[in-house]
């Protein structure tokens, strides 16, 4: 007969834990105020940075770079002590034009203008031809047939909505002074005996004409393929340096991995916030090298994009994605997961309405203005127009880009090792529980 005593029974294994269900949870007002209240104010603040800057480009208006060319060199009309190309430009730049506050009026010679054109420093010019008081003055004659001509200068590189606002202003400047300097015609002694054509003539005497002063390619997408190359740049460097951060802190076990309903938990490998990220600096710097040349490849080889200055375009397009790169890295250490929604806000969110290649910064709100001193993709976006449209001129904004760059990659590198040191010296160690 079996003992009793030598008989054990396996223990019941443990209940399981209840699940708990959807239908509960959102019952819980805690589960919902976070979510809530970030998402609230997302959605308010990019309706306010993005529509704030493009609501009201007219209204925000404000020294707006123009040329204004006058090369008459025609002797007086009778009766008058100027001739005429003296007395349009006085009339535009003047406050009797209308534009004192919103127009930035240079009075430039013809080579002074195109240097500015070529350089992006002006938006468009008003040229008054070396004939034009002759012209003028043949219409008391006989032979008058047409009105003499000016000339409206565009400058597609600065941007389509740019070069368009620049031109429309130019053209009502023109046709007031033309106004007014034909009352100042019609009433002279010197045309009071004019046939009747040759009156109706003076009255209006100039008619505008309008071309480009500094042409751009045809596949330059009116001017904002350096706006949309730019954020090409950016996004590679905000959205890359988020991958590789992720990418190691799943491989070094400081993140768990889910792919569909396939769960990993890699062990954890002991690192320091400061070994981890040299770590990850290495590795973007890396990395940035395939995700510009295939930037390049994608928008220069296949789509046909205009671009000269290749290797200069490529060295700038690496330094600039890099240097975006690194902040992310860095502002991504030192706020931890709140990390990419801060450097969201400083690349994108805040660069954009600021960056200055759409709209104008001429016609955005002075807050905007003040963006852009500092805003990465305003200096990004002046370096690359410069090498797409202004032959890579230094003074075309390449220099100050090149500048910015450095700028932002040494303080990238010194406020995110500064701050890994810091919590590396509080022992504030990356702690992440084990998988059971």
């Amino acid at each position: 007969m079996a003992d009793d005593s030598d008989h054990h029974e396996a223990p019941a294994p443990a209940p399981a834990s209840p699940q708990a269900r959807a239908a509960g949870l959102l019952r819980r007002p805690k589960l919902w105020l976070l979510p809530t209240v970030l998402t609230g104010l997302l959605a308010l603040l990019l309706s306010l940075l993005y529509m704030g800057g493009i609501v009201n480009p007219n209204g925000a208006l404000h020294d707006l770079p123009i040329g204004v060319v006058n090369a008459d060199r025609g002797e007086p009309l009778p009766g008058q002590q100027e001739n005429l190309g003296t007395q349009i430009t006085r009339s535009v730049t003047s406050d009797t034009s209308g534009t004192s506050d919103t127009v930035d009026w240079r009075t430039l010679t013809t080579a002074q203008a195109q240097d500015q054109l070529a350089s992006g420093k002006i938006y468009g010019a008003l040229v008054v031809p070396a004939d034009f008081t002759a012209s003028v003055a043949a219409l008391t004659t006989a032979n008058a047939e047409a009105r003499p001509a000016i000339t409206v200068l565009t400058n597609p590189g600065m941007g389509s909505f740019g070069s368009s606002l620049a031109s429309r202003i130019t053209q009502q400047a023109a046709q007031q002074a033309s106004l007014a300097i034909g009352k100042e015609l019609t009433a002279a002694p010197a045309t009071a005996q004019a046939g009747s054509t040759a009156r109706l003539l003076l009255a209006d005497p100039v008619t505008v004409t309008t071309k480009v002063g500094h042409p751009i390619g045809e596949h330059s997408g009116l001017g904002l393929t350096a706006f949309y190359y730019t954020l090409l740049l950016v996004l590679a460097g905000f959205m890359g340096s988020n991958i590789i951060g992720t990418g190691v802190d799943s491989a070094l076990g400081y993140a768990d991995t889910e792919i569909g309903p396939w769960h990993t938990r890699r062990p954890t490998v002991p690192l320091s916030r400061t070994q981890s990220l040299l770590l990850k600096m290495a590795m973007t710097a890396g990395i940035t090298v395939l995700s510009t040349t295939l930037i390049m490849v994608a928008t220069v080889a296949i789509l046909g994009m205009d671009a000269s200055h290749l290797p200069l375009l490529w060295i700038y397009s690496y330094c600039a994605t890099l240097a975006v790169g690194l902040g992310v890295q860095a502002i991504n250490a030192a706020f931890g997961g709140i990390g990419q929604l801060v450097s969201m806000f400083v690349f994108i969110v805040l660069g954009l309405p600021s960056s200055g290649a759409t709209i104008p910064l001429q016609a955005v709100p002075g807050f905007y203005r003040f963006l852009s001193l500092f805003e990465p993709m305003r200096q990004l976006s002046d370096g690359v127009r410069a090498i797409l449209f202004f032959d890579a001129r230094a003074d075309a904004g390449l220099t100050r880009a090149w500048l910015w760059i450095a700028i932002g990659t040494a303080l990238a590198l010194l406020f995110g090792f500064a701050m890994t040191r810091y919590y590396d010296r509080r022992g504030l160690n990356r702690l992440t529980p084990q998988p059971a």
